[in-house]
């Protein structure tokens, strides 16, 4: 078992929302592909996209941004864009997440994630926590707040409209 993860630790997919960062478990990610020309579906909810073909499978496209009701930044390129294909196994069908970039796979530490700041939070059931992640800018410590999404309850969402 030599993963390299203390069983104090969470491993995460950090992503581009909007100039916002987001993160989800890595475990729940099958793999990351480049934008692709995505064929739109009739009479579906806005957040769907559509569907790719991915290697001879077919892919529902989620715009993750409409989904989570985060606004548009007119300066996100299609060029960066990124679709985070989910593990099928954990999400029960073939779905992936479109955003606007993916910067990193990430090691951290329980104790950098703030889970009092979603508790109590009516709507919010897709956040897990907070994560914060130290960093310098401009040679002055800063934090970046990343937001851990909780998949499992957006997928459940997801299935039941799909």
């Amino acid at each position: 078992m030599a993963t390299g993860v203390s069983q104090g630790s969470i491993q995460v997919v950090e992503f581009i929302l909007s100039g916002e960062h987001f993160a989800i478990d890595l475990n729940d990610v099958k793999e990351v592909v480049e934008y692709t020309r995505i064929t739109r579906l009739p009479n579906v909810h806005e957040y769907i996209l559509g569907i790719i073909d991915l290697r001879g499978e077919i892919t529902t496209i989620i715009n993750l941004r409409q989904w989570l009701h985060i606004p548009s930044e007119s300066t996100s390129a299609r060029e960066s864009a990124r679709i985070i294909v989910l593990d099928e196994k954990i999400v029960k069908t073939k779905i992936g997440l479109l955003v606007d970039d993916v910067t990193s796979v990430s090691t951290y530490e329980m104790n950098q994630v703030d889970f009092s700041t979603t508790t109590g939070t009516k709507g919010n059931a897709t956040v897990k926590g907070i994560i914060r992640k130290k960093g310098t800018e401009k040679e002055k410590e800063a934090n970046t707040l990343i937001i851990w999404l909780d998949l499992s309850q957006l997928t459940e969402e997801i299935n039941t409209l799909l």
